[in-house]
């Protein structure tokens, strides 16, 4: 009759393959669950640029039939150059909630802010694909003059006056 603690040492090097064994097998479904999660990022992020630039091509569309008749610029998200006297109420709400976020910041005397810290101040889930939605959105509104891009990356409010070369671009 085997000895008992032979048959210990048998059951515990089966423990320790099985454990080995799973171990290796999380690994593995660690490294197939981040790919999947990168494609939904990268899917999550073609789906909101698509809808942005299809509502930028509508509003241009029906900015410039309204252009003819009259030409005060059209809600949307189309980000105009900022001038002086342009109001804020020609952004689309989700570019005046990014100005909104970073004057309240500027008006109590405090840091400018990090794309990630706009998004969680939105309320928005600070997913990788939300905050490279509001980070191109901070950019095009820098681009445009009505905030600034620090060279840390970090967003502030203030405005400034762009030159624009050809007003065909503004989406």
């Amino acid at each position: 009759m085997a000895s008992v603690l032979g048959m210990l040492e048998e059951r515990e090097t089966a423990a320790r393959v099985r454990v080995e064994g799973l171990r290796e097998e999380a690994a593995r479904l660690a490294g197939v669950l981040e790919a999947a999660e990168i494609e939904l990022d990268r899917r999550v992020i073609a789906r909101e640029e698509l809808m942005e630039a299809l509502a930028a091509s509508a509003a241009e569309t029906t900015a410039v039939t309204e252009a003819a008749a009259e030409s005060a610029p059209v809600p949307g998200s189309i980000v105009p150059p900022w001038h002086e006297g342009l109001p804020v109420t020609v952004l689309a709400p989700d570019y005046q909630g990014i100005l909104g976020v970073l004057e309240e910041r500027q008006s109590a005397g405090q840091q400018p802010l990090k794309a990630r810290e706009i998004t969680a101040r939105l309320g928005l889930e600070t997913s990788s694909a939300k905050v490279e939605g509001v980070r191109s959105k901070a950019r095009r509104l820098a681009e445009r003059g009505w905030l600034l891009l620090e060279a840390s990356g970090a967003f502030s409010a203030g405005r400034r006056p762009v030159a624009v070369p050809d007003a065909g671009s503004s989406a």
